[in-house]
């Protein structure tokens, strides 16, 4: 009977020994996918982390530049003001049948210089030179819709003749 026994105690102990084997082979097969996982969740948490400091920064800027237009709009819709005053307390209507020729080139000059400001707003750096018609006359002033441009005069009433043949 201690044979018996013996061999029993055997095959039992040869049983749990693959049975141990099994489970040691399952965890350490578990634990590496897991520490691949871990490490591709680190990647993940550092990317999330990188991309949240740029968003933040990135949100800083747009801030900035949303003050600067905030401030920008003030300063348009405080000129626009000015220049509806201006017209208010002008009565175009007199003013034309007065001396048209000095309302039409006061006219013309400010819209050119308006559109030379808008081109200047929107980038663009060619600066093409201001007509003839448009520059300064010696001696003559006329006062501009924009006090800060280069010239003042918005003449038009010396203009060119083509020379008759």
């Amino acid at each position: 009977m201690g044979l018996k026994l013996a061999i029993v105690m055997g095959m039992l102990m040869a049983a749990l020994s693959g049975v141990f084997y099994w489970y040691y082979t399952d965890s350490q097969a578990r634990i590496a996918t897991l520490r691949e996982n871990n490490a591709k969740l680190e990647v993940a948490v550092d990317t999330a982390e990188s991309s949240l400091a740029l968003v933040q920064t990135e949100m800083k800027k747009v801030g900035e530049l949303n003050n600067k237009l905030q401030q920008d709009l003030q300063k348009a819709e405080a000129y626009g003001d000015e220049l509806r005053g201006k017209l208010s307390r002008m009565n175009l209507i007199v003013e034309a049948l007065k001396d048209a020729k000095t309302l039409e080139g006061k006219m013309n000059g400010a819209t050119a210089k308006l559109w030379r400001n808008f081109m200047d707003d929107s980038g663009n750096t060619n600066k093409p030179p201001l007509p003839k018609w448009l520059l300064n006359d010696a001696g003559t002033k006329s006062e501009s819709s924009n006090p800060s441009s280069e010239t003042t005069d918005t003449n038009s009433s010396q203009t060119e003749t083509a020379p008759a043949n």
